[in-house]
């Protein structure tokens, strides 16, 4: 079987390389303290970030970068840090090796997707991109999970191939902007329902925030060139679900802990790990006013975040705006016909 390396030892890089293992595979798992990486090796258990999943003996914990030279490389980093990662490794992979991106965000300062990054980084290489419903708590317990991979059809059927196991299903997508937006932007919602909870509202305001939220992912996405069903799919309305339901959502413990009404850096400092939502909105944010498109919700998340907005009159905002059609685009476009 091909040999596989995952650069990145965090909680999603260590569930991804259970998963490369269980799927056959040798797994170079590679972090960046020596130390931390001695004792996954000797105790088969990344502790700090992915405590009581054992890892495989197909895994192997290493710094050594010499190990990218692999078959197939996940590159299982923050958003913020894909860029510095790939100048990092690239002398390392060689050419023609698929690279999977595994990072939920868009690049802040340039507002690239990151397989744009990726691309201008290592144009030598084939990228790929791997999202939906996976929290890397339950993935590394082997619990039933799909995912989506989008690349050209190609690279995409390759990957899917490489990683399938009975626990893990990989779907394809040909739409990588839709399944990178989808991804990017459900992080926003998330933090506006964990704050709905921090609020003490109930399951109907988060029903309506994730509803009317992914309207605003949809309709940002399309208009940067995804297809509207890829929202409906699993980097869209699968990944908002999980993310704005689940106690292993950071985002969504980030939220929860602003509508409690403690500030952003001690919210952050108390999740211990990033909370891709943060930048995801700023940016979110800054899209929707150079494309001239309706974002309230996102719009308030920003406020709250950015700008010291109270959460309970940002949801008052929200409650008390001029009335709306549903579905707004398509009332435009055929109401008269």
């Amino acid at each position: 079987m091909p040999n596989v390396a995952v650069y990145g030892a965090g909680s999603w890089g260590s569930a991804l390389a259970v998963v490369l293992a269980n799927a056959g595979h040798q797994v170079a798992l590679i972090g960046r303290h020596a130390d931390e990486m001695e004792l996954m090796r000797e105790h088969r258990e990344n502790a700090r970030y992915l405590p009581g999943v054992v890892l495989p003996p197909g895994i192997l914990p290493t710094t050594d970068l010499a190990r990218l030279n692999a078959d197939l490389v996940v590159l299982s980093v923050p958003s913020h840090s894909v860029r510095e990662a790939a100048r990092r490794v690239k002398d390392y992979i060689k050419p023609g090796c698929i690279v999977i991106n595994t990072a939920k965000g868009m690049e802040e300062e340039s507002h690239l997707r990151l397989s744009e990054v990726l691309t201008s980084e290592l144009p030598q290489n084939r990228i790929a991109v791997l999202s939906g419903p996976s929290h890397a708590e339950e993935v590394g317990r082997n619990m039933p999970t799909t995912v989506v991979v989008a690349s050209d059809v190609e690279t995409a059927i390759t990957v899917q191939d490489l990683m399938m196991t009975p626990e893990f299903r990989v779907y394809t997508n040909p739409d990588i902007i839709g399944v990178e937006l989808g991804g990017a932007l459900k992080n926003v919602i998330a933090l506006c329902t964990g704050i709905a909870d921090g609020l003490g509202f109930g399951d109907n305001t988060k029903a309506a925030l994730m509803t009317r939220g992914l309207a605003e992912i949809a309709r940002l996405g399309v208009v940067l060139g995804g297809h509207p069903l890829t929202f409906t799919g699993l980097s869209g309305v699968g990944d908002l679900i999980v993310t704005c339901t689940s106690p292993h959502s950071r985002n969504r413990r980030a939220g929860v802990a602003l509508g409690q009404g403690k500030p952003l850096e001690t919210v952050l400092k108390e999740v211990g790990m990033v909370v891709e939502g943060v930048r995801a909105a700023r940016i979110a944010y800054q899209l929707s006013l150079e494309k001239h498109i309706s974002m309230p919700i996102t719009e308030q998340a920003y406020k709250v975040l950015f700008e010291g907005a109270d959460p309970k009159v940002a949801v008052m905002d929200l409650m008390t705006r001029g009335k709306r059609h549903e579905l707004e685009e398509v009332v435009e476009m055929n109401w008269l016909k």
